[in-house]
């Protein structure tokens, strides 16, 4: 399909935001989506997978983005940046739209073919990551997690937190995924990179 010196995310363009599901390009193809609380690190991993510094605007303001953005990989294929979700200084409404829209896109959404979830791991399995999960999950959609900010944590604690990260995924499903990672540190950047490779059946191209 393509060759980007082993990395096909390098062409990622910005494509469009879409306040609502109706203005989503038609619903063919593949996309793979990328969700996350507010200030997990999410805009950040988006720019060190593609290897650009700006794709993804990264804001000290968790909550701002509340576009469902989308980034064109070919004709074909598409990332999705979901809109951050669980920061408490937004509006009741403004969050019960946001859950909304995202139920309704991972349950609604043919060409979905996975989520990445992105968590602090410092702060992991919070409520509103448990209730995304659990949405893939029952929509049978494949979901790979992955732990930011791992620089945050010396390497014994950061074992620990995936470990313990685990157990709560498992006793959700047994097939979810999970990395640590830090685009500081590029910790997991290429095991991220591999896995989104694999959903997009990219993998065969070297």
């Amino acid at each position: 399909m393509m060759n980007t010196n082993n990395n096909p995310f390098r062409v990622a363009r910005y494509l469009m935001g879409a306040a609502e599901l109706k203005q989503l390009p038609p619903d063919e193809g593949i996309e793979v989506a990328l969700a996350g609380r507010s200030n997990a690190g999410k805009s950040t991993a988006l720019n060190a997978i593609t290897e650009q510094k700006s794709l993804a605007k990264t804001s000290k303001t968790p909550g701002r983005t509340q576009l469902i953005n989308l980034f064109r990989l070919d004709d074909d294929c598409r990332l999705t940046d979901l809109p951050g979700y669980g920061f408490a200084k937004v509006s009741k409404s403004v969050k019960e739209k946001w859950q909304t829209t995202l139920s309704h896109y991972l349950q609604q959404r043919k060409c979905l073919q996975a989520l990445v979830v992105f968590m602090d791991i410092r702060h992991p399995m919070k409520e509103t990551d448990k209730q995304i999960i659990n949405w893939a999950v029952s929509a049978e959609i494949p979901t790979h997690v992955v732990l930011s900010k791992a620089d945050k944590l010396k390497s014994g604690a950061r074992k620990a937190a995936h470990l313990a990260a685990n157990k709560h995924l498992a006793r959700i499903s047994p097939d979810i995924t999970s990395q640590v990672f830090s685009a500081t540190q590029k910790i997991g950047i290429e095991e991220l990179i591999e896995q989104l490779k694999i959903w997009y059946g990219f993998e065969g191209d070297e």
